[in-house]
C-alpha cells in the first residue's frame, strides 16, 4: 500500500525504521493572497472561499464532522477537502495532533500555536513577506521541530500544510532555487494550470529583482515569492530530522519545502539528517498525468518520495470518486496520513477506504 517512487534505498530504509510506529501530526496552516487569483486553485468554489478553506480544515482536522462547524469545508467545484482522508486517520489511530498558525486572515476556531507570523501578499508583487517575518516563522520552526521530536523520540514526526495557492508559491520557490519545475508541478485541478501559475512566478521572481539568480540568501527567496507555512515546515524538518523522522506530507508543497531545507542549510551551515526525511502523499499527485511530481523529486535531488496507493474507484461516493478524475488530489497532510495508517497499523486499501467512508457519511449527515 506505499510506493517508493525515487531514491528506492532510502525510502525502503526509512519505511522499515518507522514501520509499526505512532507519528504525531504537525500541520502549518498559512495564507497567501495568490491563492484568490481567479482560476488559481480548486480549492474552494470563489476566491472568497479560498479565504476560509485553512480555517475550515483546521477545524474538521481538529474536532471532525460537527452539526453546526463555526467555519463549515468550503463548498468545492468538484470532489471533497482531505481532510477528511486525514481526520479519519487521526480519529481512528489517535494520533496527537499540533495546529500551528503561521499567518492567517483569521485565527481557527479550535486551540492552534500562533506562531506569530502573517498572511502573504500575492507572489507576484515579489514582496510576499517581510524578510524579519522570516527569519522569526524559520526560528519559531527550529524551536518547534526540537521540540516535536523530544515528543515522538524514536518515533517521526508528520508535517502537513494546508496554504490554498501553495503550489504556486512552490513553484516561485523552485525555480528561485535554480530547479527547472515548470510544468512539473500539481494543482488541486484536474488539469494543471501551467501557463497561468509561471506566468505570476515569472513577474515575481523579476519584481524582486531574483530572476536567473542563485547565490542569494534562501530566505529571502522566501520573503520574495513564498508563503508562511514553507520556511516553518523547513525549519521543523532541520530540527526534527535530527533525533527523529520526518515525513514531510505533500506534494508540490512538500517538494519545494524539502529543496528549501538544503539550500537553508546550506547557505546557513546548519546540521540536519537528509536520510530522516521523506516526502510522502498521494498516488493521485505521484502520478499526476499532467505534472511530472517523479521528475520533479529527481531535480530537487536526493529526495524519497512515497505515496499510498490508495484508491477511491470503489467508493460509494461520488465526491471520492472525483479523485480518480484528478480533482483535489491531496492537502491537509492527506497522503501522510494514509501512508501512516498503512504503517502503523498495515490496513490494506478495503480498510482505509471504510474509514474514510465512515467520516465521508457522518460528514453528509450533518451537512
Amino acid at each position: 500500500m506505499i510506493r517508493v517512487y525515487t531514491q528506492a534505498s532510502q525510502g525502503d530504509q526509512w519505511l522499515r525504521r518507522y514501520r509499526g510506529r505512532s507519528p504525531v501530526l504537525a500541520c502549518v496552516l498559512g495564507f497567501t493572497a495568490t491563492g484568490l487569483i481567479p482560476g488559481i486553485s480548486a480549492a474552494g468554489a470563489t476566491p472568497d472561499d479560498r479565504r476560509y478553506t485553512a480555517i475550515a480544515d483546521a477545524e474538521f482536522l481538529y474536532n471532525g464532522p460537527t452539526i453546526a462547524p463555526q467555519y463549515p469545508l468550503p463548498p468545492l467545484t468538484a470532489g471533497a477537502s482531505p481532510v477528511l482522508i486525514s481526520r479519519a486517520v487521526v480519529e481512528a489511530l489517535s494520533i496527537p495532533l499540533y495546529l500551528f498558525n503561521a499567518g492567517l486572515p483569521h485565527p481557527p476556531a479550535v486551540p492552534a500555536i500562533n506562531l506569530g507570523g502573517v498572511p502573504a501578499d500575492c507572489l507576484s508583487t515579489g514582496a510576499a513577506l517581510p524578510l524579519t517575518i522570516v527569519k522569526h516563522l524559520f526560528e519559531q520552526g527550529l524551536q518547534w521541530g526540537q521540540t516535536l521530536a523530544t515528543v515522538v523520540g524514536d518515533r517521526y514526526v508528520i508535517i502537513s500544510e494546508c496554504v490554498v495557492g501553495g503550489t504556486t508559491t512552490a513553484l516561485g520557490v523552485l525555480t528561485g532555487l535554480g530547479i527547472a519545475a515548470t510544468g512539473k508541478v500539481n494543482s488541486s485541478h484536474p488539469t494543471c494550470n501551467h501557463a497561468q501559475k509561471w506566468e505570476i512566478v515569472q513577474a515575481g521572481l523579476r519584481q524582486a529583482g531574483l530572476e536567473g539568480q542563485t547565490a542569494f540568501d534562501p530566505l529571502k527567496l522566501v520573503a520574495a515569492v513564498g508563503d508562511p507555512m514553507q520556511i516553518v515546515a523547513a525549519g521543523m524538518a532541520i530540527a526534527a530530522s535530527r533525533s527523529c523522522g520526518v515525513l514531510l506530507a505533500g506534494g508540490t508543497q512538500m517538494l519545494a519545502t524539502y529543496a528549501l531545507i538544503a539550500a537553508v542549510a546550506r547557505h546557513h551551515h546548519l546540521a540536519w539528517q537528509p536520510q530522516e526525511i521523506v516526502v510522502g502523499t498521494t498516488r493521485w499527485v505521484a502520478e499526476d498525468p499532467t505534472g511530472d511530481t517523479v521528475g520533479l523529486a529527481q531535480a530537487v535531488g536526493s529526495v524519497a518520495l512515497i505515496a499510498t496507493s490508495l484508491s477511491f474507484a470503489q467508493s460509494r461516493y461520488p465526491q471520492l470518486q472525483s479523485y480518480e478524475a484528478g480533482y483535489v488530489k491531496e492537502g491537509v497532510g492527506a497522503g501522510g496520513c494514509a501512508i501512516a495508517a498503512h504503517l502503523t497499523t498495515g490496513w490494506d486499501q478495503r480498510k482505509l477506504l471504510q474509514v474514510i467512508e465512515a467520516v465521508v457519511e457522518r460528514y453528509s449527515q450533518n451537512h
